[in-house]
Parts: structure tokens; C-alpha cells; sequence
């Protein structure tokens, strides 16, 4: 069913702004660029106009908290048929590009810059080249699309092949643009997807079902007190709580600090709480983690809420830095 937009002024006569156009795609890529916040906050830009091995280009490359890569393009009067198979046929090129190559584009990107700073910089961790490019997801960004390619993406979704379309609006009111955004499919769910892919890459075995969680940088939150409480989190960002979200009690999870190793195996105990509601016990009762002292939150808490999720680790281990 074809995405619809609207927007009404609010007062005892509502009205309907008049629909417009942008001058050129162009435009709304130069949009994206200056603000990938048109997009989604989740998400750091690191390549335009990227040239592929054999000829193609990708109008946007951007990479996510957890390393995954989201190319991004943009519907130029193509077919569905052609659309489509172009994405496919960039994301056999995405698969293929290590962490050196991804280094490169980014380089190129912004003038010289590096990589892993711009990553610690945006997400607040460091970029662990062991889960770097471990997947991928693809983003259709159209002001309309026809009914044949929202089922073909629709059921591509649904067999855990993630890809997306993000719908564009363009309204007119009191002489200025104003831009809506809407999505084909809840973002979480191609989020999902991304985690499935990412755990068989390079795999021939199914998944197993154990989760795979990235603790986050050491120096902002301490692995010792999640043990001695038994809890894992995720903060930086809603791409971390929703990640979360996908586990459920019972659920077997292997824990990995960036640029350390796995460092513990526990099994999920609770469904996941907003900091807000965490507490652990202390020497005068369980008290909220916002309000213990904990340093995972005098880290990050003045960004964002960080939820958490109860765990037990009976098999913990360490292992070598890789």
C-alpha cells in the first residue's frame, strides 16, 4: 500500500499544505550530506559517489554503531526491476570491502580524514575492524514508489534480506520547502535483519541462536561492574536500545570489548529496562543505576538513557586481545 503524506496547520480551521517538488535529487543529496539527520541520527556518513569495481556507483555510504555498512540511494526514474537488482548488485560489491578499503573511502570523503577518530568521535567507541563491514543493509530513498517494488523490498525483507525505502514529502507554506519523511518498513525490523545476516556471513552453518553484544569502550564503562551486578547495556544511541530489544530471557549471549576480545558468555535473565528503572543492590538497598555512583553513567548518562538488561555470566573467560 503506497505510502501517503500530509500535514495540516493547526487551529480551529485546519488546512492541508499543498504539496511541492525539490528542484533536483540532487538537491535532497546535498541535503543529506550537509545533515544525515534527514536520514537517521544512527548513522555516520563516510562515502558519496562511490565508484565500484565494475562501474556502478553508490550515491551514499554510511556506517552504523555496530560497524555494519547502509548504502543509500536515491530513485532516479529507474524501473523496479532495475532498482532493485542495482541494489543487490552493490551489495555484492559492499561484501567485499575490508576494513582498509572502508578506510580509503572515508578518507576520500572528508579531505583526509581518519576513520576510526570520526567513528570514536560520533558513537563514542572505538571501530573494532573484527566486526567492521559483518553486514550490511540497503536504503531506498524515494519521494514515491510503485506498488511492484514496496512488495518486491517487502518480501526480500521478510526473508531476512535487509533492505528499506525511506519516502521524502516536499510541502509548501508561506514560501518556504518543508521536508516530511516517512518509512517503508519499521527500521527495527530491518535492524533485525541486519543482526541475522551479520551472524551467518561467511558461515555455511545456520545460526545457532546465541546474540553477539558489543560492551562499548572500556574507558566509559566498566566490565568488572557488570559482572558483580549482572547486567549488559547499550548507550550512545536508540541503535543500542533496540538492538537490546531483540533479546529476550533465556537468550545465550557472548560479550565482546572492542579492541579486547570476548570477554564473558552470560544468559539473559530480564526483559530490558530503561536506566531510569535499573536498579542494583547497594550497602543501603537496591538503588536506581542513575543514582549509584555506577560510572557507566556518569559516563554516558547525560546523552542518552541507556537500558539494561539483567544477566547471569556463569561461564566467564578472557581471551587474548586479537
Amino acid at each position: 500500500m503506497p505510502i501517503q503524506h500530509a500535514i495540516w496547520t493547526v487551529g480551529h480551521e485546519p488546512k492541508p499544505l499543498i504539496t511541492s517538488r525539490l528542484p533536483s535529487e540532487q538537491l535532497l543529496e546535498d541535503m543529506i550530506v550537509r545533515d544525515s539527520r534527514i536520514l537517521t541520527s544512527e548513522w555516520m556518513l563516510i562515502g558519496r559517489q562511490e565508484i565500484t569495481s565494475f562501474g556502478g556507483r553508490i550515491d551514499l555510504l554510511a556506517i552504523a554503531p555496530d560497524g555494519s555498512l547502509v548504502l543509500i540511494e536515491l530513485k532516479r526514474d529507474r524501473t523496479p526491476r532495475e532498482i532493485i537488482a542495482q541494489a543487490l548488485d552493490y551489495a555484492s560489491w559492499v561484501d567485499q570491502l575490508g576494513a582498509e578499503k572502508i578506510a580509503q573511502i572515508y578518507h576520500r570523503f572528508s579531505n583526509g580524514g581518519s576513520l576510526d577518530e570520526a567513528f570514536n568521535q560520533r558513537f563514542g567507541t572505538r571501530l573494532d575492524e573484527e566486526t567492521l563491514n559483518q553486514s550490511h543493509q540497503f536504503i531506498i530513498v524515494a519521494s514515491e514508489l510503485d506498488a511492484s517494488t514496496e512488495r518486491i523490498v517487502t518480501y526480500l525483507n521478510a526473508r531476512d534480506i535487509a533492505i528499506n525505502v525511506v519516502f521524502f514529502q516536499v510541502f509548501q507554506h508561506d514560501g518556504q520547502q518543508l521536508l516530511s519523511r516517512a518509512w517503508l518498513i519499521d527500521p527495527v525490523e530491518t535492524q533485525a535483519n541486519v543482526a541475522v545476516s551479520g551472524k551467518t556471513k561467511g558461515e555455511k552453518e545456520p545460526w545457532n541462536g546465541e546474540y553477539y553484544v558489543s560492551f562499548g569502550d572500556p574507558s566509559s564503562r566498566s566490565w568488572d561492574d557488570a559482572r558483580k551486578y549482572g547486567y549488559i547495556s547499550g548507550g550512545g544511541g536508540s541503535w543500542y536500545s533496540q538492538t537490546l530489544k531483540l533479546l529476550s530471557p533465556g537468550d545465550r549471549v557472548w560479550v565482546k570489548i572492542p579492541k579486547t576480545g570476548y570477554v564473558g558468555v552470560g544468559q539473559v535473565l530480564e526483559s530490558v529496562q530503561p536506566v531510569t528503572e535499573f536498579t542494583v543492590p547497594t550497602e543501603n538497598g537496591d538503588q536506581p543505576v542513575a543514582r549509584s555512583g555506577h560510572p557507566l553513567c556518569r559516563a554516558n548518562g547525560a546523552r542518552t538513557a541507556m537500558p539494561g538488561r539483567r544477566a547471569k555470566f556463569p561461564g566467564f573467560q578472557k581471551r587474548a586481545s586479537p
